[in-house]
């Protein structure tokens, strides 16, 4: 029977004081959902469900799947820019390390730090998660990864009742900003040194030989999460909940809820039903990141020198302007980087807002721009409302591609590997739920295999490329998970 083993030199090895044990609250009639066959196989765990006879029942919390206690994190945080004090994982438990990754049950029951919550996840939002993270591998963005979901006719309350679901979600780590915070406004600054040193060794080493670790650290992080922001804003994502305990310390998307992709871009779109004031809008994120790392910032300070620190966090937005820029520059086709290339980034952001284009749509066609002198581009024109403006446009971005003898059929290739054709949509996940609750799981499977190639045609999947129907803007998604 396969087995997930509990590293003592990992995160156990810190001690009670960084996590609580506990077990899994059984959850009935298990259903394996989804599983996921090729990390399964990166992972050293059976590549196909058939081969793990228990999976449902292990991946559910039922049958023990570690060789010791699996264990719920303590962190701290803040949510919507207010200091929310203790949270921690209040439904997902680590369960040990396979292939060198973290294998986390999310949504297996109570913990000491569920608060008022039911310790389950609810399938919607467990379905959502296992594709957007998987989707999100597949656009080359740094992610927490999904093995399995496992469903049940289990009633939760949220708003409505819903059925219960577990995520296995891996990850090289699930650190978090908040478990620095947790020990900072502690004032437990032993623990947080350990926490630092854990950290340092096992996933940055490279910054052991600094002067000051925490320093070289806190300058990783902040360079890993520019690029990262850089990312999400490249393709369109929207996270929606940008706590700070939400914020990976690897710089990975972790914490899947209420996130979206641009439909008609708009860099005020809020994803979120639940945020009021708009602090988690898309046009918002950079910013947001940057207020998140003053959080951890704050909380290694006895570990710094406050100047040191203050000038590395000035180093975030010329780092994220550069990351922006470089993945920009793709978008466009761009081989090499002039001083008025963001200018005419600028007018395209103006055209696209105005005419709330499909973001994805938009720069998928424009990878198919045609050059030539008297070409009027009319599938990427049309998607503009001042077909004047875009005509303007338009031949100030041929001379820019000609200044660097840009060939067609080249940059075609290149574009089209850059921008991808399919994203997880709210609707197309809508679906997969629906079928899922009705019990047929098979769109999940269908998402998954297409969403694993985003960039290709794959032409019997055409029809997932479309914009979005009418319906889907009754969607709405929240906090409640």
């Amino acid at each position: 029977m396969p087995t997930i083993t509990l590293d003592q030199a990992g995160f156990r090895g810190l001690g009670p004081d960084f996590y609580s044990e506990v077990t899994a609250t059984p959850l009935p009639q298990p259903r394996l959902a989804a599983y996921n066959a090729s990390l399964a196989a990166e992972l050293g765990l059976p590549a196909h469900a058939g081969d793990w006879p228990d999976a449902a029942a292990m991946l559910a919390g039922n049958l023990p799947a570690a060789d010791s206690a699996a264990m719920a994190t303590v962190y701290s945080g803040h949510q919507f820019g207010v200091w929310a004090g203790q949270l921690g994982d209040g439904r997902a438990l680590l369960l040990g390390e396979a292939g060198g990754q973290e294998v986390q049950l999310k949504g297996a029951g109570l913990t000491p730090y569920s608060r008022m919550g039911d310790g389950r996840a609810v399938l919607r939002s467990s379905i959502r998660e296992y594709l957007c993270s998987e989707a999100m591998h597949g656009l080359g963005i740094p992610t927490t990864r999904a093995l399995a979901l496992v469903a049940s006719p289990e009633t939760v309350w949220r708003e409505t009742p819903e059925t219960a679901a577990v995520l296995t979600r891996v990850a090289p780590s699930f650190l978090r900003f908040g478990h620095f915070e947790h020990f900072f406004y502690r004032d437990q600054q032993h623990q947080l040194s350990q926490l630092v040193d854990y950290a340092v060794r096992r996933y940055f080493p490279h910054c052991s030989e600094a002067a000051r670790p925490a320093q070289a650290m806190l300058e990783e992080v902040i360079r890993r999460t520019a690029a990262l922001i850089a990312d999400w804003q490249a393709v369109g994502f929207c996270h929606g909940v940008m706590n700070s305990d939400n914020m990976s310390l690897l710089g990975l998307t972790i914490d899947y809820g209420p996130f979206g992709f641009l439909d008609g871009f708009d860099t005020g779109h809020i994803c979120n039903h639940s945020d009021h004031s708009g602090r988690y809008a898309y046009g918002a994120q950079p910013e947001i990141g940057l207020w998140n790392l003053h959080c951890l910032a704050q909380a290694l300070l006895p570990l710094l020198d406050r100047d040191e620190a203050i000038a590395a966090l000035k180093q975030y937005q010329p780092l994220f302007e550069t990351e922006l820029t470089h993945r920009f520059s793709r978008k466009l086709g761009l081989a090499t980087q002039e001083d008025d290339d963001w200018a005419l980034l600028v007018r395209l952001f103006d055209l696209m807002q105005a005419s709330r284009s499909d973001w994805t749509l938009f720069w998928r066609q424009l990878s198919r721009f045609d050059s030539s002198p008297d070409a009027l581009n009319p599938d990427v024109r049309d998607m503009v409302l001042d077909r004047d403006a875009f005509d303007g446009w338009a031949q100030d971005y041929k001379t820019r591609l000609a200044s660097e003898a840009s060939v067609d059929a080249a940059r075609h290739t290149a574009m089209l590997a850059t921008n991808p054709k399919y994203v997880l949509r709210n609707h197309l996940a809508e679906q997969a739920i629906r079928q899922a609750q009705a019990g047929d799981d098979s769109e999940i499977a269908r998402l998954q295999q297409l969403l694993a190639q985003p960039f290709d045609e794959q032409p019997a999947f055409e029809a997932y490329a479309g914009l979005p129907p009418d319906w889907a803007k009754q969607l709405s998604v929240s906090c409640s998970s």
